[in-house]
């Protein structure tokens, strides 16, 4: 049975968590609020959670930054959450994440090891700045970027394009497939982004031009090449995704060294597409390859529009465009509720029949109780059950009572 926390302990966490796990126009979807939010308060107690079968581990100072331990416990939960979301599980067992403190604000870029750890497992290293704000850490890509570099072999340095690669392309799609951002940011960065992976005059291939461009954004120009190929010879029925998680089913991960033509091969084969990769692989590797990407926004539907885009719904590959940047709704959060005095509670679980509670409860406004759209009105309430979560609506997450950040 849970404590029964103070009326100033419960204005504490309701203050903290509003801070610091989510504002108003947050995009997580439904069906990950309890996931992020239950890792993010294993962090905060233990500076550890788990994602399925595997183990994310902190080594960081709480006080070392203004926003506190939560947040920055949130901000690695999410990106966690969005890798194992995108690659159907998290790529490794255990990583070791460590942030390190520098002056300023923002996230200030990372690294990724395979056997970078002292007992040689994964390893990344994160620079945040001390005085980080709580929009930065919600809006940063690098730590989910740092993440999906787990689930790829290392490959030969000539071939570090591949490693970028996968990591810029998939990292807004890993957090657009979870609610995490709009599809038309997406596109757009992408649409403004991608000319900078295109080959320049002299240029000898993907293997042989180690530039910045060509490493991160020819890399990404590749995947989302792959990734709209694979779905036009599977009719949209498996993308780049399905052949990645194909690598991480045959044991590829940032812990092997691969040579390209097995990450190939054993993608290709996972999708059952008679080569996609293969084929890209060979006209990018060492030659310059395709180079009309207008001809790829006109049959995606991309069109720029000032400083961002709109979509054209009945362009020939639209339907593609939108299964790479939809929502994943597996596993979509419901819940039971319990209405009392005119308003919900909302639990994980079937509500026991003993629940009471020590403070009047107003979660959410009848009658539209979800965390969608409901309006809060008020928190003052905790409960002795300890499996059950109050949703605090509208804010896009679930408040653990007794949970005291």
């Amino acid at each position: 049975m849970i404590a029964m926390p103070t009326t100033r302990t419960l204005a504490g966490c309701l203050a903290a968590l509003l801070l610091s796990i989510a504002r108003p126009g947050s995009a997580a979807a439904p069906n990950v609020f309890p996931q992020i939010a239950q890792r993010a308060a294993a962090c905060v107690a233990d500076q550890r959670f788990a994602v399925g079968d595997s183990v994310v581990e902190l080594t960081f100072d709480p006080a070392a930054f203004a926003v506190g331990a939560t947040p920055v416990c949130r901000w690695v939960a999410q990106a966690a959450t969005a890798v194992a979301g995108y690659f159907g599980r998290f790529p490794v067992r255990h990583e070791h994440v460590v942030i390190r403190p520098v002056d300023g604000d923002g996230v200030h870029g990372g690294t990724t090891w395979g056997a970078g750890d002292t007992d040689g497992r994964p390893l990344s290293v994160i620079r945040l700045g001390r005085a980080v704000t709580l929009a930065e850490l919600d809006d940063d890509w690098v730590m989910t970027h740092e993440m999906v570099h787990l689930a790829v072999p290392s490959v030969p340095r000539n071939s570090h394009w591949l490693e970028e690669g996968i990591a810029t392309y998939v990292e807004p799609i890993a957090r657009v497939q979870q609610g995490q951002l709009s599809a038309k940011k997406v596109w757009a960065d992408m649409l403004h982004g991608m000319p900078k992976g295109l080959p320049a005059e002299g240029d000898r291939g993907l293997d042989r031009t180690p530039t910045w461009g060509r490493t991160y954004w020819g890399g990404a120009l590749f995947c989302l090449l792959a990734d709209v190929e694979i779905r036009r010879r599977t009719h949209n029925r498996s993308g780049l995704r399905e052949a990645l998680r194909g690598v991480i089913a045959a044991g590829g991960n940032i812990e092997q060294d691969w040579p390209v033509a097995k990450i190939i091969r054993i993608a290709d084969d996972a999708t059952r597409d008679a080569g996609a990769l293969a084929g890209l692989y060979s006209e990018m590797g060492d030659a310059p390859g395709p180079a009309d990407i207008d001809s790829l926004w006109r049959r995606l539907g991309v069109v720029a529009d000032g400083a961002g885009i709109r979509f054209v719904d009945d362009a020939p590959d639209a339907a593609i465009r939108k299964a790479i940047t939809a929502t994943d709704a597996t596993g979509a959060y419901s819940s039971p509720a319990l209405t009392l005095g005119g308003h919900y509670v909302v639990a994980f679980g079937a509500i026991p029949p003993d629940l009471s509670f020590y403070y009047p409860a107003y979660v959410c406004a009848y009658p539209n109780c979800s965390l969608a759209n409901a309006q809060a009105v008020q928190l003052g309430a905790a409960q002795n059950y300890p499996n059950i979560d109050l949703a605090i609506p509208h804010l896009d997450l679930i408040f653990r009572g007794g949970f005291d950040p």
